[in-house]
């Protein structure tokens, strides 16, 4: 069963395809179904795919093939679209890249909860998996989600509930954020400096104090490289 906004969006790719041999651009597709952000476009690209009614090609710059149409029966007669409401916090889209680069999606786990203020417990089971665009998770290495809990980083931009994407290192350098890990018992998403024999883990909240360890009290987990925001 499609949506009216999945349904228009494939009928605007296949009438592309057969008047230019290849898709439209993501900005293409997003002025024609009047969508505010391109995450939208790419949530009904996923759910197009996944029904069955596309293919996308790996490692192809605007490769979309359309397997089939759907019959009048296959489309949900209700207003609005049918994707996430989680959007892209950190992805700019740039008129140089490949249009569909940021298309292209990946799954990986949403390790619970880490604190933009108290620090938690430390992260330790996958609660599920999240759908990440292959744009943020560019230069390999393996990645992992975390829910933010609290405000001690919104002056960084991000908010109590958004979604952070982290690379896995055990290596920063000064200014980046990252999940730090607190004599093996707390995590929290900070700021990370070294000062002399010290580490410190700053927040970007002035209502926060910057927090300052010796280095074996600190272990660095990974490395903010996107965001998630759901509206």
């Amino acid at each position: 069963m499609l949506t009216k906004k999945q349904r228009d969006l494939l009928e605007f790719i296949q009438k592309r395809l057969s008047k230019d041999g290849v898709p439209p651009s993501f900005d293409e597709m997003k002025e024609a179904l009047d969508l505010r952000s391109k995450s939208g476009i790419h949530r009904l690209i996923t759910a197009l795919e996944e029904r069955g009614f596309i293919k996308r090609l790996a490692n192809r710059a605007r490769a979309i093939e359309v397997i089939k149409m759907p019959s009048s029966s296959e489309t949900q007669q209700v207003g609005g679209n049918n994707f996430s409401s989680k959007t892209l916090g950190t992805v700019n889209a740039n008129s140089n890249a490949a249009p569909f680069e940021s298309v292209y999606a990946n799954e990986i786990p949403v390790m619970g909860r880490i604190a933009a203020g108290v620090p938690i417990e430390a992260i330790s089971e996958i609660s599920h998996n999240v759908a990440v665009p292959g744009q943020i998770l560019r230069g390999g290495g393996d990645h992992f989600a975390l829910e933010v809990k609290g405000d001690s980083m919104i002056n960084a931009g991000i908010n109590d509930g958004d979604v952070v994407v982290i690379k896995e290192t055990n290596r920063a350098m000064n200014g980046d954020i990252v999940v730090a890990l607190i004599e093996n018992q707390e995590a929290t998403l900070k700021r990370f400096f070294v000062r002399g024999e010290a580490i410190a883990l700053e927040a970007a909240n002035p209502a926060y104090e910057t927090r300052t360890f010796p280095h074996e009290k600190i272990k660095v987990q990974g490395r903010l490289v996107g965001l998630l925001r759901t509206y």
